[in-house]
């Protein structure tokens, strides 16, 4: 829901304004599915995971389908955001 939330708040800044709601939407969402996690994992770790994401997952997409720049260090960057979500998973004993 965070990817989504980016990805249409994205659009909605391309004046495509009927796309509030589903941003509005998404982003509620995905409030409410971290505030699920944060039940039965720590809020350090949910909140870094959940803030990574939402950076890697919105960078992903935008090199994707917004022709954004496929630099090795930017995808060297992206997978050090994801490693670093998986090592807190791994050692929060969760």
């Amino acid at each position: 829901m965070e990817v989504a939330g980016v990805v249409t708040l994205n659009e909605y800044n391309r004046r495509r304004s009927y796309l509030i709601f589903f941003m509005a939407t998404f982003m509620i969402l995905s409030v409410s599915l971290l505030g699920f996690a944060l039940r039965t994992i720590p809020m350090g770790t949910g909140y870094a995971i959940w803030t990574g994401i939402g950076a890697a997952g919105g960078t992903i997409v935008g090199m994707l389908f917004y022709h954004e720049s496929h630099d090795w260090k930017r995808i060297l960057f992206i997978s050090l955001i994801i490693i670093g979500a998986v090592g807190l998973k791994f050692t929060t004993g969760a």
